[in-house]
Formats: structure tokens, sequence, C-alpha cells
């Protein structure tokens, strides 16, 4: 069993968008790990989503959101006008 209080977030800060993205997408995952421990019951829950296009859309704007909260904290990788 993972231990959740593992730092696995050292810092929102990321090199590259994509590094930002893979970042937000752990976010979403880690989170689901916090919410629903048991990881037999999510392994069940996953057909389920799989075929779900609503809980697809659902997913997908979580990892958007955190994504978002992401690029923030890196200043939408220190543009320059």
């Amino acid at each position: 069993m993972q231990n959740q209080e593992e730092d696995y977030l050292p810092s929102l800060i990321t090199a590259t968008l994509f590094e930002g993205r893979q970042l937000a997408i752990k976010l979403a995952r880690k989170s689901i790990g916090a919410i629903q421990t048991d990881a037999s019951v999510r392994q069940q829950l996953r057909a389920a989503y799989a075929t779900d296009t609503a809980q697809l859309i659902a997913s997908a704007h979580v990892i958007a959101v955190e994504f978002q909260t992401i690029a923030q904290a890196n200043n939408y990788w220190r543009t320059k006008d």
C-alpha cells in the first residue's frame, strides 16, 4: 500500500508545458487515490467509466483544472511579450 502522506508534489513549477500537463494528470490520479483508497474498488470502477462518455469528459475537466492551476503557478511558462 502506498503511503498517502508521501510528498509527491514538491513544487508546481515545471520546465515545460508537457511537464505541466503530466503533473496535472498525476495530481488528478493522486486525488482519486486519496478519495477511493481501495485499489480493488478503483480497478472495478474502471470498466464503468472507460465506456461512459460523461465520466471521461468529467475526468478530462479535472485534469484541465489542475493544469490551469499549474500554468498559473508557472506564470504561463514565463512567456515574453
